[in-house]
């Protein structure tokens, strides 16, 4: 067991992101967890994601979650579907599913990101 305490961890930058500040805090470097890591993205009004994921892109073979747990949150896949993820609401992007997101409410949302490794 290893708590890992918010005022511990860094802020790191993905790519292609925008208007955001995201956090790592569980992973292998944090906790030694291994099948997964875990962090938290905070959306600024109007911030998000650019198209990512699409197949043999970086990231793309992992599974994804996102679980928003403020504001809420779009996510358009490649055929041009929109999905508006709401506080406790949650979505799942399979590998290889190309996606942008952004922030679509009028304040800020916080996002629990998880990844499989």
């Amino acid at each position: 067991m290893k708590l890992v305490k918010i005022s511990n961890v860094e802020e790191y930058e993905p790519p292609k992101h925008f208007g955001t500040k995201c956090v790592k805090v569980q992973g292998k470097e944090e906790s030694g967890v291994s099948k997964f890591w875990q962090g938290v993205s905070t959306f600024a009004k109007n911030g998000g994601a650019d198209w990512q994921y699409a197949e043999g892109t970086f990231g793309a073979e992992f599974e994804k979650t996102y679980f928003v747990i403020e504001g809420s949150i779009t996510v358009e896949n490649e055929a041009g579907e929109q999905y508006v993820v709401e506080q406790f609401d949650s979505i799942s992007i399979l590998p290889n599913e190309k996606r942008k997101m952004w922030n679509s409410g009028d304040c800020e949302a916080k996002v629990v990101v998880t990844f499989s490794v």
